[in-house]
């Protein structure tokens, strides 16, 4: 459906407008009534990306009432079939066979939950801060899921949600802070990699988006996420996700709230830390940053004498290697510039080429020939 959305847009504003008043209803009542979870999780998915399509206007009052009465209660009965699967769990008749079976109960759950979690998503960042008053309405639900007691997959949505309300619905989010600082401070320590993603990717966008009420707090995160990126096992397979928005936090810390952290001591481990490669989105971001100290001749991250050069150019090749950035995104061509700029200097560039391995060095040419 947001694809015949899209289709539909060459028809003009009004034919688009037509068509997603004949769709909206259907989909809202159907999230309401399909009772098949595969087919429910389709429809849920299919209205967060028409509303991605339609943007903010797309929904009126009736809507609101109507998607805010179902959603709610979406999130109650997560949580009463989570009571009624631990009373089975009591059950004298209780063996490998039904908790199997209470797991895929719960997994089907979870998987609501994430698209409860996608609608919000895209409302949010159609609506901004003027949805606040509406959502307020979950807010109870939201806190319950990241209680402590909650299992993991509770805490990583509930987190994701309160991630798009600093995100999209900053400064004003601040009013909220109560119910999911704290908690996201001590989640990005959490033994769970997907939770401690989530609580990192907030204090990220904490730092970009958030007013200045938010300041304290930025400084609190920085050794929490530290100590996270220099954990022993922070790059293995299971950890990188959120080890790398940890590293992607910090940078928005230093550019966005450079005043909170003394970025001169923090700068030479972050550059230590890089690239990013798992996490695409965040590695944008991070080589951005990284453009921009650069282009700015910053002394630390050049190092004397243009020192830090090769492995800067060593970080660049790394990042490339990895398809860490498209090379339509203007960051390539900022990345590509910076190679450029070497490449005029002659003793610089052959010393900086030198100390990269030969897929490094075609990396570095893939790059000025693509971007």
């Amino acid at each position: 459906m947001p694809l015949l959305l899209e289709c539909a847009r060459v028809r003009g504003p009004e034919y688009l407008t037509q068509m997603w008043h004949f769709m909206c209803d259907a989909l809202i009542k159907a999230i309401g009534t399909e009772p098949d979870s595969d087919v429910l999780s389709e429809i849920m998915h299919s209205f967060a990306k028409c509303i991605e399509v339609m943007g903010d206007g797309c929904l009126n009052n009736e809507h609101f009432e109507e998607l805010g009465g179902i959603l709610k209660a979406k999130l109650e009965e997560h949580f009463k079939n989570q009571e009624l699967r631990q009373v089975k769990r009591q059950d004298e008749d209780y063996d490998e066979q039904v908790e199997e079976s209470l797991q895929d109960e719960d997994d089907n759950d979870v998987y609501i939950l994430t698209k409860v979690s996608d609608i919000l998503h895209s409302i949010f960042s159609s609506y901004k801060e003027k949805v606040l008053p509406w959502f307020e309405q979950f807010l109870p639900l939201i806190v319950n899921l990241i209680c402590p007691h909650r299992p993991w997959p509770d805490r990583q949505w509930g987190l994701c949600i309160f991630d798009d309300v600093i995100e999209h619905c900053s400064p004003a989010s601040f009013k909220y802070a109560e119910y999911f600082l704290r908690p996201m401070l001590q989640y990005v320590c959490d033994n769970s990699p997907e939770v401690r993603q989530a609580a990192a990717y907030g204090l990220g966008v904490m730092a970009q988006y958030g007013g200045d009420n938010y300041r304290p707090f930025c400084t609190e995160a920085l050794p929490l996420l530290v100590r996270v990126i220099q954990s022993a096992d922070s790059k293995t397979k299971e950890n990188v996700n959120a080890t790398e928005n940890c590293i992607s936090a910090v940078g928005k810390i230093m550019k966005f709230k450079p005043d909170c952290v003394n970025v001169e001591e923090v700068l030479p481990h972050w550059l230590s830390w890089l690239p990013l490669h798992e996490d695409k989105e965040e590695a944008v971001q991070t080589f951005n940053y990284l453009c921009d100290l650069i282009e700015s001749n910053h002394p630390i991250v050049l190092g004397p004498n243009n020192t830090n050069l090769p492995k800067i150019f060593s970080i660049i090749a790394e990042g490339e290697l990895h398809e860490a950035i498209k090379h339509e995104d203007p960051c390539a061509k900022r990345l590509a510039n910076v190679v450029r700029q070497v490449q005029t200097s002659g003793g610089l560039w052959t010393e900086c080429i030198a100390q990269l391995s030969p897929e490094q060095q075609a990396a570095i040419q893939e790059l000025l020939n693509s971007a």
